[in-house]
């Protein structure tokens, strides 16, 4: 009978049948944020470039460098989430019998939504470039500490028969700088070359195994003294200075290195934090555009 649907009837047609969900406000706000995001982006590599220099002692150090791109960074997630999630609030039409505090929650959800698609469309956009620069800030990091490194250990690029204009480490060289200048003139550039060759051989392996045995530093002692002339005594003395030197530069590269390690870490720490801010404040900025929307709206119809 038509009197025991009616409670049926009444049911079905109270649930609304349109999604809670405005994705124009949304889509809008995301864009906004993006676009704000990449002008901030670009202002602060500008001020970045200001911090740093190729010449020597005219460059803010590295901690510095860091501790302000992580301080920048949440200036930017502050500023494009709160623009964001503000015109996401803003912009999206009037729920009709929502409650208030259903209100509140699903303008507090729309601005998070624009934030997580604005965060995806900066990362599909500039996730690349983004990654790219980070990869050669840290290749050259590593690039920097390992070839301090090798270079504290002596190694050579030597080939047999090689040409002149190889190089050669500063250590092998230092090794095998001659008492008299004038036997750099002298023919045996092969055997020059082997003994180079030997010698970086023996400072790579010291340098892995971290240390060197009295057996190779003998033989590399001897063998100094016989391409350069030298007296057994002062060799193994100038062994001993090169081996000091060598060990110096290479705890000066892992100092380094920590440091570059650290900063790395804050610098991740600190951006997830800022991804956390933004997303609070999206959030928060939707609620407050929503609630202006509607107050605003409100004060129209009683005027009118």
């Amino acid at each position: 009978m038509p009197s025991s649907t009616s409670p049926l009837e009444v049911s079905t047609s109270a649930e609304s049948r349109t999604s809670a969900v405005s994705w124009g406000p949304i889509i809008a706000g995301a864009f906004a944020a993006s676009a704000l995001t990449f002008v901030l982006m670009l202002l602060g590599t500008g001020l970045g470039l200001t911090m740093v220099s190729p010449w020597s002692g005219e460059s803010a150090s590295f901690t510095t460098v860091a501790a302000s791109t992580a301080v920048w960074l949440v200036v930017v997630q502050w500023l494009s989430s709160g623009l964001g999630g503000y015109l996401t609030g803003r912009l999206r039409t009037k729920w009709v019998g929502v409650h208030t505090d259903e209100t509140y929650f699903r303008d507090t959800a729309h601005g998070f939504l624009a934030w997580a698609l604005a965060t995806l469309l900066v990362v599909l956009v500039l996730g690349s470039a983004l990654t790219s620069v980070a990869g050669s800030g840290v290749k050259a990091a590593s690039t920097i500490a390992v070839g301090t490194i090798t270079a504290g250990t002596g190694a050579a690029a030597t080939a047999a028969g090689g040409s002149s204009g190889e190089a050669t480490s500063y250590f092998v060289d230092s090794l095998f700088r001659p008492a008299d200048a004038s036997r750099l003139s002298a023919p045996g550039a092969e055997g020059d070359a082997a003994a180079a060759a030997q010698a970086s051989r023996i400072l790579i392996s010291s340098a892995t195994a971290g240390q060197i045995t009295e057996a190779d530093k003998t033989y590399l002692a001897q063998l100094v003294a016989a391409r350069t002339g030298l007296a057994e005594a002062d060799a193994k003395a100038r062994v001993d200075t090169v081996l000091a030197q060598a060990n110096d530069a290479k705890v000066r590269a892992q100092q380094a290195a920590d440091t570059a390690r650290k900063a790395s870490a804050t610098v991740a720490l600190l951006s997830a934090l800022s991804l956390m801010i933004g997303a609070f404040v999206a959030s928060a900025a939707a609620a407050l555009g929503g609630k202006q929307r509607d107050d605003e709206e409100a004060v129209f119809l009683t005027r009118r």
